[in-house]
């Protein structure tokens, strides 16, 4: 789609430098630009860019000068970054406007399901499953019995959601992840084996969660794992059985959460986190990347590196010392050495 800079500057609230009749059918970085492209200027060590950029309209701050000329027309917003972002998600809705029903698909004669949706090719829907309103299940999607699938939402190809579970408005989770497989749950018996213990709860996502590729949400043992309002799973991220994690928490990828864990809102979570089961995670709790949580985080804001994980600036002189340790060494060594000659020579 061809859009010109008087659009963009009318969805933007932007003012216009330049030729408002420019238009743009792509989006380039700034240091990538090209003809019909547009790009955006937010970080002042990239300004240097835009005095060779080809990019046909570029996004800058109202507070941009330029020092020289620019041969790209401008449109001046206060947020270029969010701007430019507001943009994408725009594009992004009108890339995948699908509707209709594909074939082949199986739609349970008893499920439900909502008015202007997408269901792609070798889609299935369950029985007594509820689909809302405008929700985009593009194709080999599989949706277990008695789901319930609220508005907006959209699964991409390859996802599964079991049996039971429910995911709030505006939802997106992306291929390949499992919602509401069964939960890591084993007994040990008299003949020392390890017998199943059946897990029938389920996983619920309230609204704008979104969900990477390939994550695993097991659901509960009893009760319900949930992910609450906005939360946002990065690629291969593993929640275990009864799980809670707060409204607008980060997972980032390879993190793994053991079964009965609370985490708090607005907490940030790195990658490769290892979390141990039935702790609590206080709000606003920060986690460096590759740290192991094996004790709850009872303060709020609290932040921590480390495995065992501990408080980040006692951890940050901690490990100058480990750097530095081949050095301690070796000056120990040497004093050592020279202790011992004088005392010899004493003797």
């Amino acid at each position: 789609m061809i859009f010109t800079a008087e659009q963009i500057a009318q969805l933007l609230s932007g003012t216009i430098e330049g030729n408002k009749e420019a238009s743009v059918n792509a989006f380039a970085k700034i240091e990538e630009g090209h003809e019909n492209a547009l790009s955006f200027l937010a970080n002042p060590k990239y300004t240097h860019h835009i005095y060779d950029c080809e990019s046909s309209i570029v996004i800058v701050g109202n507070d941009f000068v330029a020092e020289k000329p620019v041969s790209p027309t401008l449109i001046k917003v206060e947020k270029p970054y969010e701007s430019f972002a507001l943009l994408l998600r725009k594009y992004e809705e009108f890339k995948n406007q699908k509707s209709g029903i594909e074939e082949p698909v199986f739609i349970a004669k008893s499920a439900v399901v909502g008015e202007g949706n997408y269901v792609g090719a070798f889609a299935r829907i369950g029985e007594n499953s509820k689909i809302g309103n405008g929700v985009r299940i593009y194709p080999n999607v599989s949706i277990g019995d008695n789901v319930t699938i609220e508005d907006g939402c959209v699964l991409y190809a390859g996802v599964v959601v079991y049996d039971d579970c429910k995911l709030g408005k505006n939802c997106t989770v992306h291929s390949g992840t499992v919602i509401g497989g069964d939960g890591f749950g084993f007994a040990p018996n008299s003949e020392n084996n390890y017998e199943k213990i059946p897990q029938i709860g389920n996983v619920i996502l309230e609204d704008h969660v979104e969900i990477g590729s390939n994550c695993c949400i097991d659901r509960a043992t009893m009760g319900s794992t949930i992910l609450r309002k906005g939360v946002k799973l990065d690629n291969l991220v593993q929640i275990a059985h009864n799980v809670e994690v707060g409204e607008n928490t980060v997972i980032v990828s390879q993190t793994g959460v053991a079964g009965s864990t609370k985490i708090g809102k607005n907490c940030m979570i790195g990658g490769q986190v290892g979390i141990v089961g039935h702790l609590v995670i206080a709000d606003n709790t920060k986690i460096a990347a590759q740290s192991g949580i094996g004790q709850s985080i009872k303060k709020p804001g609290t932040v921590v590196q480390g495995s065992p994980a501990f408080d980040i600036l006692p951890y940050k002189k901690s490990y100058v010392g480990f750097k530095n340790l081949p050095d301690l060494i070796l000056k120990i060594n040497t004093l050592e050495k020279e202790l011992d000659k004088q005392l010899n020579k004493e003797k």
